[in-house]
């Protein structure tokens, strides 16, 4: 069973199972054949007996009884291997389709350690037998946060059993099922023989109960992962409540690694046929949960038994619930106790009850059905990324240092978006310059267009297009230094381009700018410099004139330099300058672009922050580690797909809608005399713009920006989610920031997001810095955890208390002293830098 995504343009898959909580014998290939034939895609099965539960509450009952007897003496009983009797699951052909239980009963975060120690060896007995047989997937009951007075301490204990779970085997994957949000009543002993009400009062203080807490079971989980290392193999068994969460706790949901969505029958609500159905939220919810890359199964829990088969064999008798330490029947007579559970199996205590009465028994699997078919449509992004792109860790490319391969070259010039807005920017600067009656640099009079790092030639044909509807002549350019690709243009030169095109095999930095030649530019030259480039004007040679009796020599032409008007590049990365375009046009627009009305497209280019969450790139990284130490520094091109913003603007009028994240500019480049600025200048929110003095002298191309963020709801911090926008021409933009892509490059695909990621989460305010030396540029970035004395106006703060960074400049000139509580190592990409 393969939950990958769909192929692009049809619903997500949804993979669906049924769950029968009284089910305790085995799954026969008859029922499953049943369950099939119904829908299901798989049936849920317990790993042990009710006989192994009764063993196990024997041996804790005497256990305890003797104890009384001798309260000094605290030995641990040992549970004997399974037998015959305990299990009724063995290796079949219908393995594959079964999702192993493990006993609900058992309590992992007791704080007696008598009940810890049992319910430890009961999973570990249960695990093991479920791995001999081939189960690749077992649930665990989530862990108690609530005893007495005290909330989650049992926490760390719950963690470390899981983490000696996990070494068990290689491949099983452990799902740890837990409520979607904290309430108290969740933390009731209503499973039937569970172990936490042996636990004893020496151990637990008596105290209030914690409140409803929307985030509460999300922080048990990350303390879980954490101290599991994120490990590749935990994942997690959502319930899906009645009544749902904020939409902050729903988002950061998103964010985690889902294997399962569970709904009861209490979920479902009645439509006006009386018929069980979702509310929009509900529905909302499910179809944003499987557009993740890999999406959740849904499991339907007790909302009826499978048509045909026996009720013998869905359900079964079980023991009676194990009553408090202070009961007579469980600790102070336990004979009768004993004998009770000698009883058990003669008789069934329920019958499955649900909330919606229908006749159809498969009527919730139908629904969920229905719901697959009317998923919305995905969008052209979410076509672009499924399967591959989605949350994919792509190190930045270093174009200066490497030749690209065609392959790469075919990916950016499948985005007609970005080209598009290019050719419009371009005819718009053309129209421009005519009208304004600008006087043009070439010594015909025609303006002067330059392509640097033209590539395969897709921009030199966008402005050869721009050329013809604006009805303006040029004189094009095109520079490109890779020699493969080079080739290409020569054969669009001469095939496509109609010879229109000057091309010359240079790095752009070494380009002394066009050259004619007079008296005639009519003729095919050649031209080498001591600079590594090539000039091929492929022009129609002339028309051969008669040859004079007595032909006089001529003086070789002379090569007669002039400046670019508009300059065009496509240097720009996930970052903006992260592949080094400042560096790149430096040299350009300082000594070759017209100083009075010269134009760069893009003429001014800034780089944006925010905080995420991000626990599945956060695990890859970790996992990259151990091979590659430049891992945790490196910064990542990634379509970012199951994260959460961590500082966002306040909630707004309609509870269902996420709120909007605050992204902050860090820096911003800009270039071209003729866009209002002096070559090369630049802006950022703490550095002042820097002239050239030396090319070889990078100094002005640093930056830096500190950067506060509030933070309304707690979480943990693992990266830097980073975007850019660009202004080509006047109005004509490029955008990947999320609140403005839409708006201005609805359904670009050239660029990704980059991701900076942590060595350790926390909350926030960032320092950003750009440096660089006379080799290469690199990042550093360091984040900061304040706690702040009174929340910000506007900012509501109900579920933490660490409301961070960015408060202080809200609070109309009021400075409270913040106080700090950690700091991040500093992440420097300097040994995986962009080498110029």
């Amino acid at each position: 069973m393969d939950s990958s995504s769909s192929p692009a343009g049809d619903p997500p898959v949804y993979y669906v199972g049924q769950h029968e909580s009284k089910r305790q014998l085995p799954i026969s290939p008859q029922t499953w054949r049943k369950a099939h034939d119904c829908g299901y895609d798989m049936l849920t099965t317990p790993i042990t007996t009710p006989l192994f539960h009764s063993r196990v509450l024997a041996l804790l009952a005497t256990q305890l009884s003797e104890l009384k007897d001798r309260p000094l003496e605290h030995p641990i009983p040992a549970i004997s291997s399974l037998s015959a009797t305990d299990t009724a699951i063995t290796p079949c052909k219908t393995i594959s389709y079964l999702i192993g239980l493990a006993s609900p009963w058992v309590d992992l975060s007791s704080p007696d350690p008598l009940v810890y120690n049992i319910s430890r060896q009961v999973l570990e007995l249960e695990l093991s037998y479920a791995a001999f047989c081939g189960l690749n997937k077992v649930v665990l009951p989530g862990p108690k946060l609530q005893y007495g007075s005290s909330h989650g301490d049992g926490l760390v204990q719950y963690a470390c059993a899981v983490q000696e779970l996990l070494a068990l085997n290689n491949f099983m994957q452990i799902l740890i099922h837990l409520p979607m949000m904290y309430h108290p009543d969740q933390d009731g002993d209503d499973v039937e023989g569970s172990l936490s009400p042996f636990t004893r009062k020496e151990y637990t203080e008596e105290g209030g109960r914690s409140k409803h807490d929307f985030l509460g079971t999300w922080d048990a989980w990350h303390v879980v992962r954490t101290l599991c290392k994120y490990h590749v193999r935990l994942f997690v068994a959502l319930a899906i409540p009645r009544h749902l969460p904020a939409i902050h706790a729903q988002t950061r949901w998103h964010s985690e690694p889902l294997k399962l969505l569970s709904l009861t029958a209490q979920t479902f609500i009645p439509n006006p046929k009386d018929k069980p159905a979702l509310t929009k939220y509900h529905q909302d919810l499910i179809h944003r949960y499987m557009r993740l890359r890999t999406p959740p199964w849904i499991l339907l829990c007790d909302v009826g038994p499978i048509p045909g088969v026996p009720d013998g064999e869905a359900k079964t008798p079980k023991p009676p619930k194990a009553k408090g330490h202070d009961s007579a029947d469980a600790l102070e007579e336990p004979e009768k106790f004993l004998q009770a559970l000698i009883e058990v199996g003669q008789n069934d205590q329920r019958t499955n009850q649900t909330s919606i009465k229908t006749k159809n028994p498969t009527y919730h699997l139908a629904y969920i059905r229905n719901l697959q078919e009317k998923s919305p449509p995905q969008s052209f992004l979410e076509l672009f990324g499924a399967g591959y792109y989605h949350d994919f860790l792509q190190n930045p490319l270093q174009p200066l240092s490497h030749n690209l391969e065609s392959e790469s070259y075919e990916v950016f010039e499948r985005d007609p978006v970005k080209y598009d807005l290019y050719e419009s920017a371009i005819r718009r600067a053309l129209t421009d310059w005519v009208s304004a009656g600008k006087t043009a640099s070439s010594p015909s009079g025609t303006i002067v267009v330059a392509v640097v790092g033209a590539g395969r030639g897709p921009l030199v044909t966008r402005a050869l297009q721009a050329s013809e509807t604006a009805g303006v002549k040029i004189e094009l350019w095109a520079v490109e230094k890779n020699p493969n690709a080079f080739v290409l243009l020569q054969y669009h030169n001469e095939h496509t381009w109609s010879n229109q095109v000057h091309l010359v095999q240079s790095d752009m930095r070494c380009w002394e700018g066009p050259v004619s030649t007079q008296p005639s530019q009519q003729q095919q030259q050649q031209y080498h410099s001591s600079h590594p480039h090539t000039l091929q004007s492929q022009k129609p040679p002339p028309q051969p004139q008669p040859q004079p009796q007595q032909p006089q020599q001529q003086p070789p032409p002379q090569l007669q330099p002039h400046k670019i008007d508009i300059l065009i590049s496509e240097l720009l990365g996930s970052f903006a300058d992260n592949e080094l375009s400042p560096e790149c046009l430096d040299p350009l627009t300082h000594t070759c672009l017209n100083p009075t009305h010269g134009l760069s497209i893009p003429s001014r280019y800034t780089s944006y922050l925010t905080p995420i969450a991000a626990p599945k790139l956060h695990a890859d990284i970790a996992s990259r580690t151990l091979t590659d130490p430049t891992a945790p520094n490196t910064p990542y091109v990634v379509m970012l797909h199951a994260f959460d913003y961590l500082s966002t603007q306040p909630p707004p009028e309609n509870p269902a809608t996420a709120a909007a994240p605050i992204i902050k500019e860090a820096w911003s480049f800009t270039h071209g005399a003729g866009n209002g600025a002096s070559p090369s200048s630049s802006s950022s929110p703490s550095s002042s713009a820097f002239n050239i003095q030396n090319n070889n002298n990078n100094k002005h191309n640093t930056r830096s920006a500190r950067l506060s963020f509030p933070t309304p709801h707690r979480g943990c911090m693992h990266g830097l989610a980073g975007y850019f926008e660009a202004v080509l021409y006047a109005e004509i933009e490029l955008s990947t920031h999320p609140l403005r892509a839409e708006r201005k490059s609805r359904g670009m695909t050239s660029w990704f997001p980059i991701y900076f990621p942590l060595k350790v989460g926390g909350s926030l305010t960032i320092t950003m810095r750009r440096c660089t030396d006379a080799r290469k540029v690199w990042y550093e970035w360091i984040v900061e955890s304040f706690l702040e004395p009174s929340p910000s106006p506007g900012v509501e703060n109900r579920d933490s208390t660490n409301v961070v960074g960015g408060l202080m400049e809200q609070q109309k000139g009021r400075k409270e002293k913040r106080v700090r509580l950690g700091v991040s190592e500093v992440g420097s990409s300097r040994e995986c830098g962009c080498v110029m």
